[in-house]
């Protein structure tokens, strides 16, 4: 078991602590033993009990905790708790914004124990009756709930990614022969899944629906027509076609695209398909250049396919170097040198962008001046050992309620790039938010605008503003936008890209890291930047150690690229 499952685990069990009003202290002990288990940069898989205590913020306790989760895959207190806790209950604590305390009292002063529950409440106007509650907290809970069962049945694309090639990997050793590929959502490379398409093309194509009915591919598998339909194993829907081989690659077109897309390019045929020997030949009968799946959303890119104009997407291959990453200098779990070492030797990359956070961000050790100054040295230290590669000085400053940036200009202009964010204070109305992210954007020494909505997806929407201002004033400024690689994020959101491009605007994809697994997200930014039409001229860490480094002079000389 990896440290992360350890930390939730120990976190849930806090919260189940709280929850049912357990001694502060102990409750206290466990919620900060979780955040320990999830910052360690080595594993606890495999320590003894003796070694687990001695981990600074364990204990005896803890450690006895741990070696349990790891020994019998639980732990007898949570267990003991979950038992005394109705389901509903449990759902009600992953709601985002109400904090055990609130579910307590929810459950046991107002009687409510499951979700559609709670929104009935807050929809008759019950939540203000209860201690600690108001009008503005009832309303932010009943929206959460709303969003939360908006989200029932869909996957982020990263969650899914694994499972969904392991099926797909299954499917290709049962009809070794058989032309078989994903379609749909997956392999447009959409940032939500709901439904996992496959088609499968073979010369027995009943043969094929049977032996893939009668497997333990899915769950509770059913056949409709030439469909097999069931779910994987985390409940996620699943479409298995089975098609003769010569109807393979029509059916691949037909299921890949979005209906719009599909029937745009059908649109231009002259007669039917006609059993097409591949994907190309749709195209080409329909006088277009072949569209990459990513791209296969409505008729955007039809124009471009006419002229043979299309962008040729980029790749995470294309990408020579990770901006906006965090270190143990503020919230990452790694050293500046691990992650240089990481970067150069496993990722062939030619720099890394130190960013860790500013002042302002308390919450995640936010570098005072003085901090700042003992980073740099060490970043010169490094930066004279280092052979080919190159760590530039940045940092993630937060933009203040005003649009201005945490530090004084004569801190700003010692970094060799700023990523200017958002963190706090996100409700505000869209007049206002638009206000404060140009403001920030005009800032001379912004580099990037940092995940620029501050959405979570699945979980919380962006913040209202006007993304044609705010992409505008971007151009006008020469201030590149971030597609931000976290799953969660994935934001600058795609359909906007193509705006950004047009407007001139340059795009980074960063992964805002804390922790060398992290840059691995990366593909996932790569993914979001294709469906965007991003292509590597204009992406500013496909940009070699040269090239941005003149490009970051230029920016700090007020000069546009």
């Amino acid at each position: 078991m990896e440290n992360k499952p350890i930390s939730r685990t120990l976190r849930f069990l806090s919260q189940l602590m709280e929850l049912h009003n357990i001694n502060q202290f102990k409750t206290r002990s466990v919620a900060n033993a979780a955040f320990k288990a999830d910052k360690l940069p080595f594993a606890l898989a495999g320590k003894s009990v003796e070694e687990l205590e001695r981990i600074d913020g364990f204990g005896k306790s803890i450690a006895t905790k741990v070696a349990e989760l790891l020994a019998t895959g639980t732990i007898a207190e949570l267990e003991e708790l979950l038992a005394q806790t109705p389901e509903g209950v449990v759902e009600m604590m992953k709601i985002k914004g109400i904090g055990p305390k609130k579910v307590a009292i929810i459950w046991k002063e107002l009687g409510i124990e499951n979700t559609g529950e709670l929104l009935y409440a807050c929809n008759e106007n019950r939540l203000v009756e209860a201690k600690g509650f108001g009008l503005k907290t009832q309303e932010e809970i009943r929206k959460a709930i709303e969003f939360r069962m908006a989200s029932n049945g869909k996957f982020l694309y990263a969650q899914v990614e694994e499972e969904a090639n392991e099926l797909l990997k299954s499917i290709k050793a049962i009809f070794p022969e058989a032309l078989k590929n994903f379609a749909g959502e997956f392999r447009r490379g959409s940032e939500i899944i709901t439904e996992l398409v496959i088609i499968v093309g073979s010369t027995d194509q009943q043969m094929a629906l049977n032996t893939i009915a009668q497997s333990e591919l899915l769950k509770n598998p059913v056949v409709i027509d030439n469909h097999v339909n069931g779910e994987l194993e985390n409940g996620l829907l699943v479409d298995i076609i089975c098609v003769d081989k010569g109807d393979y690659y029509e059916q691949l077109f037909l299921n890949t695209g979005n209906d719009d897309h599909v029937q745009a390019v059908i649109n231009r045929l002259p007669e039917g398909l006609e059993e097409p020997s591949s994907e190309e030949m749709v195209y080409k009968k329909a006088g277009l250049c072949w569209i990459p799946p990513e791209l296969r959303e409505g008729d955007a890119y039809i124009e471009k396919a006419i002229n043979d104009k299309l962008p040729t997407l980029i790749t995470f291959i294309d990408l020579k170097g990770t901006l906006h990453n965090h270190s143990t200098w503020s919230d990452g779990v790694h050293t500046i040198e691990q992650m240089a070492a990481y970067c150069q030797n496993e990722l062939n990359l030619q720099y890394l962008g130190i960013c860790d956070h500013s002042k302002t961000a308390v919450y995640a050790k936010g570098l005072s001046i003085e901090r700042i100054l003992q980073q740099h040295e060490e970043i010169d230290h490094l930066n004279k050992k280092l052979i080919g590669f190159q760590v530039l000085k940045g940092v993630e400053s937060d933009i203040l309620n005003d649009g201005s940036l945490d530090y004084p200009e004569e801190i700003l202009q010692r970094f060799d790039l700023v990523v200017a964010s958002i963190h706090s204070n996100m409700k505000m109305d869209e007049n206002k938010a638009t206000a404060r992210l140009i403001k920030a954007i005009e800032n001379p020494y912004t580099t990037i605008l940092g995940h620029p909505t501050g959405r979570l997806l699945l979980s919380r929407k962006g913040y209202s503003f006007d993304y044609k201002k705010v992409i505008d004033a971007c151009a006008a400024n020469g201030v590149v936008i971030e597609v931000n690689s976290n799953p969660l994020r994935l934001d600058l959101d795609w359909r906007w890209h193509q705006y950004a491009l047009d407007k001139g605007v340059w795009l980074s994809i960063n992964p805002d890291a804390h922790r060398n697994e992290g840059f691995l997200d990366m593909q996932f930014g790569v993914n979001a930047a294709r469906k965007g039409g991003l292509y590597k001229e204009r992406c500013l860490n496909a940009l070699s150690l040269q090239e941005i480094k003149h490009f970051l002079a230029h920016r700090k000389a007020g000069k546009l690229i």
